[in-house]
């Protein structure tokens, strides 16, 4: 059984594609721990919105990287 690899990929505004993370997670907690620690620097450098893939299929988002009011 191979493992699933865990990415995530970067829009902005206009929801053009932003540079990717670069990051391969090996389990879904630990992309979404990293999300949680870099989506303020995501958004410094443009990214509006993150989607989760697994294996290069969508499995969640688009996720605003906007803090919540």
């Amino acid at each position: 059984m191979r493992a699933t690899h865990w990415t995530w990929t970067f829009e902005d505004a206009d929801g053009r594609p932003v540079a990717d993370g670069g990051e391969v997670f090996p389990t879904r907690s630990d992309a979404e721990v990293w999300i949680g620690e870099s989506w303020r620097g995501l958004r410094e450098r443009g990214a509006e919105t993150a989607r989760l893939r697994a294996d290069g299929r969508d499995v969640d988002g688009p996720l605003s990287l906007r803090p919540a009011d």
